[in-house]
Protein backbone atom coordinates (compact mmCIF):
# COMPACT_ATOMS: atom_id res chain seq x y z
CA UNK A 1 0.00 0.00 0.00
CA UNK A 2 1.30 3.38 -1.42
CA UNK A 3 1.77 6.05 1.76
CA UNK A 4 0.28 9.46 1.51
CA UNK A 5 3.93 11.67 1.14
CA UNK A 6 4.54 9.09 -1.89
CA UNK A 7 5.49 11.83 -4.76
CA UNK A 8 4.32 9.80 -7.34
CA UNK A 9 0.48 10.78 -5.99
CA UNK A 10 0.74 14.22 -4.91
CA UNK A 11 -0.64 15.44 -8.15
CA UNK A 12 -3.83 13.57 -7.35
CA UNK A 13 -4.43 12.71 -4.09
CA UNK A 14 -4.62 15.58 -0.54
CA UNK A 15 -4.16 13.90 2.48
CA UNK A 16 -6.02 15.98 5.88
CA UNK A 17 -3.00 16.65 7.76
CA UNK A 18 -3.89 15.59 11.09
CA UNK A 19 -4.92 11.95 8.91
CA UNK A 20 -1.45 12.16 7.35
CA UNK A 21 0.30 12.93 10.83
CA UNK A 22 -1.84 10.02 12.39
CA UNK A 23 -1.23 7.25 9.63
CA UNK A 24 2.58 8.23 9.85
CA UNK A 25 2.38 7.59 13.36
CA UNK A 26 0.42 4.04 13.35
CA UNK A 27 -2.69 6.03 14.37
CA UNK A 28 -6.34 5.30 14.52
CA UNK A 29 -7.72 6.69 11.31
CA UNK A 30 -11.32 5.58 10.34
CA UNK A 31 -12.29 6.30 6.36
CA UNK A 32 -16.14 7.09 5.68
CA UNK A 33 -17.56 7.33 2.34
CA UNK A 34 -19.22 10.38 0.48
CA UNK A 35 -21.52 8.47 -1.82
CA UNK A 36 -24.32 8.14 1.30
CA UNK A 37 -24.24 11.68 1.87
CA UNK A 38 -24.46 12.82 -2.40
CA UNK A 39 -27.02 10.30 -3.06
CA UNK A 40 -27.62 7.73 -0.48
CA UNK A 41 -30.11 10.13 1.57
CA UNK A 42 -32.32 12.91 1.26
CA UNK A 43 -31.26 16.33 2.36
CA UNK A 44 -30.65 17.70 5.15
CA UNK A 45 -30.34 13.78 6.54
CA UNK A 46 -27.40 13.12 4.76
CA UNK A 47 -25.39 16.33 6.15
CA UNK A 48 -26.80 15.30 9.64
CA UNK A 49 -25.57 11.60 8.98
CA UNK A 50 -21.88 12.57 7.67
CA UNK A 51 -21.65 14.79 11.22
CA UNK A 52 -22.53 12.34 13.46
CA UNK A 53 -20.82 9.36 11.65
CA UNK A 54 -17.60 11.01 12.44
CA UNK A 55 -17.93 12.53 15.68
CA UNK A 56 -18.78 8.65 16.48
CA UNK A 57 -15.58 8.06 15.39
CA UNK A 58 -14.20 10.91 16.94
CA UNK A 59 -15.65 9.63 20.91
CA UNK A 60 -13.92 6.67 20.34
CA UNK A 61 -10.75 7.87 20.09
CA UNK A 62 -9.68 7.69 16.38
CA UNK A 63 -9.74 10.32 13.64
CA UNK A 64 -12.44 10.49 10.78
CA UNK A 65 -11.41 10.90 7.28
CA UNK A 66 -14.14 11.10 5.06
CA UNK A 67 -13.38 10.50 1.36
CA UNK A 68 -14.55 12.05 -1.84
CA UNK A 69 -13.52 13.48 -5.26
CA UNK A 70 -13.18 17.44 -5.32
CA UNK A 71 -12.36 19.42 -8.71
CA UNK A 72 -10.22 16.49 -9.59
CA UNK A 73 -8.59 15.68 -6.45
CA UNK A 74 -8.43 12.47 -4.39
CA UNK A 75 -9.65 13.80 -0.30
CA UNK A 76 -9.23 11.87 2.08
CA UNK A 77 -10.24 14.03 5.18
CA UNK A 78 -12.62 15.94 3.58
CA UNK A 79 -12.96 19.37 4.99
CA UNK A 80 -17.03 20.18 6.72
CA UNK A 81 -17.47 22.46 3.93
CA UNK A 82 -17.17 19.98 1.36
CA UNK A 83 -19.63 17.42 3.03
CA UNK A 84 -21.91 20.28 3.37
CA UNK A 85 -21.31 20.97 -0.75
CA UNK A 86 -21.59 17.10 -1.19
CA UNK A 87 -25.23 16.85 1.00
CA UNK A 88 -26.79 20.26 -0.80
CA UNK A 89 -25.68 20.10 -4.32
CA UNK A 90 -25.72 15.49 -5.06
CA UNK A 91 -27.38 16.58 -8.16
CA UNK A 92 -24.21 17.59 -9.81
CA UNK A 93 -21.73 15.26 -8.17
CA UNK A 94 -21.23 12.05 -9.78
CA UNK A 95 -20.83 8.35 -8.64
CA UNK A 96 -17.12 7.44 -8.02
CA UNK A 97 -16.16 3.58 -8.35
CA UNK A 98 -12.71 2.26 -9.31
CA UNK A 99 -13.78 2.65 -13.13
CA UNK A 100 -14.45 6.30 -12.65
CA UNK A 101 -11.52 8.03 -10.99
CA UNK A 102 -9.57 8.53 -14.20
CA UNK A 103 -12.34 10.57 -15.61
CA UNK A 104 -13.16 12.36 -12.75
CA UNK A 105 -9.77 13.21 -11.69
CA UNK A 106 -8.73 13.98 -15.74
CA UNK A 107 -11.82 16.14 -16.00
CA UNK A 108 -11.28 17.94 -12.51
CA UNK A 109 -15.04 17.09 -11.10
CA UNK A 110 -16.16 15.78 -7.97
CA UNK A 111 -17.63 12.68 -7.23
CA UNK A 112 -18.92 10.91 -4.29
CA UNK A 113 -16.66 7.89 -3.38
CA UNK A 114 -18.44 4.38 -2.98
CA UNK A 115 -17.52 1.55 -0.98
CA UNK A 116 -15.29 0.32 -3.61
CA UNK A 117 -13.78 3.75 -4.28
CA UNK A 118 -13.41 4.81 -0.66
CA UNK A 119 -11.24 1.81 -0.54
CA UNK A 120 -9.74 2.16 -3.29
CA UNK A 121 -8.84 6.23 -2.26
CA UNK A 122 -8.00 5.45 1.47
CA UNK A 123 -5.63 2.85 0.90
CA UNK A 124 -3.58 5.11 -1.46
CA UNK A 125 -3.33 7.05 1.69
CA UNK A 126 -2.59 4.15 3.96
CA UNK A 127 -5.58 3.58 5.98
CA UNK A 128 -6.71 0.39 7.36
CA UNK A 129 -10.13 0.98 8.67
CA UNK A 130 -13.55 1.79 7.16
CA UNK A 131 -17.37 2.01 7.99
CA UNK A 132 -19.64 2.02 5.53
CA UNK A 133 -23.65 1.06 6.06
CA UNK A 134 -23.62 -1.89 3.73
CA UNK A 135 -21.45 -3.33 0.88
CA UNK A 136 -22.95 -4.19 -2.21
CA UNK A 137 -23.29 -6.91 -3.44
CA UNK A 138 -24.90 -9.47 -6.48
CA UNK A 139 -28.26 -8.16 -7.20
CA UNK A 140 -31.62 -10.44 -7.37
CA UNK A 141 -31.93 -11.45 -11.05
CA UNK A 142 -27.97 -11.69 -11.58
CA UNK A 143 -28.11 -14.09 -13.93
CA UNK A 144 -30.17 -12.77 -16.77
CA UNK A 145 -28.19 -8.73 -15.94
CA UNK A 146 -24.35 -10.02 -14.46
CA UNK A 147 -25.19 -6.76 -12.14
CA UNK A 148 -22.94 -7.50 -9.67
CA UNK A 149 -21.42 -4.71 -7.12
CA UNK A 150 -18.06 -3.17 -7.70
CA UNK A 151 -17.55 -3.85 -4.33
CA UNK A 152 -17.01 -7.47 -4.24
CA UNK A 153 -14.20 -6.74 -7.04
CA UNK A 154 -12.11 -4.58 -4.45
CA UNK A 155 -12.60 -5.91 -1.55
CA UNK A 156 -10.20 -8.90 -2.20
CA UNK A 157 -7.66 -6.20 -3.20
CA UNK A 158 -7.87 -4.16 -0.63
CA UNK A 159 -5.96 -4.39 3.15
CA UNK A 160 -9.24 -2.86 5.27
CA UNK A 161 -11.13 -3.73 8.23
CA UNK A 162 -14.82 -2.68 6.78
CA UNK A 163 -17.35 -2.50 9.30
CA UNK A 164 -21.13 -2.90 8.03
CA UNK A 165 -24.24 -3.31 8.65
CA UNK A 166 -23.94 -6.54 6.27
CA UNK A 167 -25.67 -5.69 3.08
CA UNK A 168 -28.93 -4.22 1.92
CA UNK A 169 -31.18 -7.16 2.12
CA UNK A 170 -32.75 -6.12 -1.56
CA UNK A 171 -29.72 -8.04 -3.00
CA UNK A 172 -29.23 -12.13 -3.52
CA UNK A 173 -27.82 -12.21 -0.12
CA UNK A 174 -26.69 -15.98 -0.20
CA UNK A 175 -24.95 -15.58 -3.79
CA UNK A 176 -23.15 -12.33 -2.30
CA UNK A 177 -22.10 -14.44 0.68
CA UNK A 178 -21.24 -17.11 -1.97
CA UNK A 179 -19.02 -14.48 -4.01
CA UNK A 180 -17.12 -13.12 -1.21
CA UNK A 181 -16.39 -16.75 0.25
CA UNK A 182 -14.91 -17.56 -3.32
CA UNK A 183 -13.08 -14.41 -3.37
CA UNK A 184 -11.71 -14.87 0.16
CA UNK A 185 -13.17 -12.67 1.64
CA UNK A 186 -13.33 -13.16 5.79
CA UNK A 187 -17.34 -12.29 6.86
CA UNK A 188 -16.80 -11.93 10.79
CA UNK A 189 -19.98 -11.56 12.64
CA UNK A 190 -19.92 -8.83 15.46
CA UNK A 191 -21.78 -10.13 18.35
CA UNK A 192 -23.64 -12.17 16.05
CA UNK A 193 -23.25 -15.56 13.70
CA UNK A 194 -26.23 -14.59 11.37
CA UNK A 195 -25.21 -12.12 8.50
CA UNK A 196 -27.34 -9.18 8.95
CA UNK A 197 -29.40 -7.59 5.99
CA UNK A 198 -29.11 -3.57 6.67
CA UNK A 199 -32.36 -2.78 8.19
CA UNK A 200 -32.54 -5.72 9.27
CA UNK A 201 -30.74 -7.80 11.86
CA UNK A 202 -31.73 -11.58 10.73
CA UNK A 203 -31.29 -12.93 7.24
CA UNK A 204 -30.81 -16.55 7.87
CA UNK A 205 -28.03 -17.06 6.82
CA UNK A 206 -25.01 -18.22 9.42
CA UNK A 207 -21.83 -16.87 9.42
CA UNK A 208 -18.80 -19.06 10.31
CA UNK A 209 -17.16 -17.02 12.09
CA UNK A 210 -17.61 -14.56 15.02
CA UNK A 211 -16.00 -12.10 17.82
CA UNK A 212 -17.87 -10.50 20.44
CA UNK A 213 -15.12 -7.78 21.39
CA UNK A 214 -13.25 -4.60 19.56
CA UNK A 215 -9.77 -6.56 20.77
CA UNK A 216 -11.05 -9.89 19.43
CA UNK A 217 -11.28 -7.79 16.06
CA UNK A 218 -8.19 -6.38 16.72
CA UNK A 219 -6.27 -9.44 17.35
CA UNK A 220 -7.82 -11.28 13.98
CA UNK A 221 -6.81 -8.68 11.54
CA UNK A 222 -3.05 -8.48 13.21
CA UNK A 223 -2.60 -12.49 12.15
CA UNK A 224 -3.92 -11.59 8.83
CA UNK A 225 -1.52 -8.83 8.17
CA UNK A 226 1.26 -9.95 9.70
CA UNK A 227 0.45 -13.13 7.86
CA UNK A 228 0.28 -11.28 4.32
CA UNK A 229 -2.88 -12.32 3.63
CA UNK A 230 -4.77 -9.90 0.72
CA UNK A 231 -8.09 -8.41 1.03
CA UNK A 232 -10.23 -6.82 3.50
CA UNK A 233 -11.92 -8.42 6.39
CA UNK A 234 -15.59 -7.37 6.83
CA UNK A 235 -16.85 -6.96 10.10
CA UNK A 236 -21.03 -7.62 10.18
CA UNK A 237 -23.01 -5.58 12.60
CA UNK A 238 -26.55 -5.86 13.48
CA UNK A 239 -28.42 -2.42 13.42
CA UNK A 240 -29.08 -1.63 16.99
CA UNK A 241 -32.25 -3.65 18.28
CA UNK A 242 -34.61 -0.31 18.96
CA UNK A 243 -34.13 0.54 14.79
CA UNK A 244 -34.40 -2.82 12.92
CA UNK A 245 -37.31 -3.72 10.64
CA UNK A 246 -39.20 -6.78 10.74
CA UNK A 247 -37.41 -9.41 8.35
CA UNK A 248 -41.33 -10.80 6.94
CA UNK A 249 -42.39 -7.30 6.59
CA UNK A 250 -38.73 -5.91 5.16
CA UNK A 251 -39.74 -8.44 2.32
CA UNK A 252 -43.09 -7.19 1.59
CA UNK A 253 -41.89 -3.88 1.11
CA UNK A 254 -38.74 -4.96 -1.16
CA UNK A 255 -41.36 -6.80 -3.01
CA UNK A 256 -43.68 -4.14 -3.71
CA UNK A 257 -40.41 -2.14 -4.68
CA UNK A 258 -39.26 -4.33 -7.22
CA UNK A 259 -42.26 -4.67 -8.93
CA UNK A 260 -42.66 -0.20 -9.19
CA UNK A 261 -38.82 -0.49 -10.57
CA UNK A 262 -39.94 -3.07 -13.07
CA UNK A 263 -42.80 -1.11 -14.17
CA UNK A 264 -40.64 2.03 -14.19
CA UNK A 265 -38.22 0.13 -16.22
CA UNK A 266 -35.47 1.22 -13.80
CA UNK A 267 -32.36 -0.53 -14.61
CA UNK A 268 -28.28 -0.65 -13.73
CA UNK A 269 -27.47 2.10 -11.27
CA UNK A 270 -30.62 3.61 -10.79
CA UNK A 271 -31.75 0.68 -9.11
CA UNK A 272 -31.05 0.86 -6.01
CA UNK A 273 -31.59 4.80 -4.96
CA UNK A 274 -34.86 3.91 -6.71
CA UNK A 275 -36.18 0.91 -4.57
CA UNK A 276 -34.41 2.81 -1.02
CA UNK A 277 -36.40 5.89 -1.32
CA UNK A 278 -39.61 3.48 -2.58
CA UNK A 279 -38.74 1.46 0.68
CA UNK A 280 -37.92 4.96 2.77
CA UNK A 281 -41.61 5.63 1.68
CA UNK A 282 -43.54 2.15 2.63
CA UNK A 283 -42.14 2.25 5.70
CA UNK A 284 -43.13 5.96 6.44
CA UNK A 285 -39.54 6.83 6.99
CA UNK A 286 -38.92 4.65 9.45
CA UNK A 287 -35.82 2.48 6.89
CA UNK A 288 -34.65 5.95 7.02
CA UNK A 289 -34.26 6.07 10.77
CA UNK A 290 -32.66 2.63 10.65
CA UNK A 291 -30.05 4.46 8.19
CA UNK A 292 -28.90 6.61 10.25
CA UNK A 293 -28.67 4.54 13.35
CA UNK A 294 -26.64 1.81 11.51
CA UNK A 295 -24.42 4.39 10.20
CA UNK A 296 -23.44 5.92 13.31
CA UNK A 297 -23.45 2.66 15.15
CA UNK A 298 -21.01 1.46 12.64
CA UNK A 299 -18.66 3.99 12.71
CA UNK A 300 -18.27 3.76 16.10
CA UNK A 301 -17.50 0.54 15.92
CA UNK A 302 -14.91 1.23 13.12
CA UNK A 303 -13.27 4.07 15.62
CA UNK A 304 -13.23 1.04 18.48
CA UNK A 305 -11.84 -1.82 16.41
CA UNK A 306 -8.80 1.39 15.26
CA UNK A 307 -8.44 1.92 18.68
CA UNK A 308 -7.57 -1.41 20.12
CA UNK A 309 -5.76 -2.45 16.61
CA UNK A 310 -3.32 0.73 18.00
CA UNK A 311 -2.80 -0.73 21.35
CA UNK A 312 -1.42 -3.75 19.95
Amino acid sequence: MRAPQDSTLAEFLEVEPRVAAAVRKSGAVVALESSVIAAGLPHPHNLEAALRCEEAVRAEGAIPATVGIVHGRIKVGMSQAEIQAFATRGDEIEKASRRDLPHLIAGRKSGATTVAGTLLCAGLAGLRFFATGGIGGVHRGWQETLDISADLEELPQSPMAVVCAGAKAILDLPATLEYLETRGVPVVGFGTDEFPAFYTRESGLSLGQRVDTAEEAARLLRVKWRLGLPGAVVFAQPIPTPFALPQAELEGHIARALEDAEAAKIAGKDVTPFLLARIAESTSGASLKANLALLENNARLAGRIARAYTRL
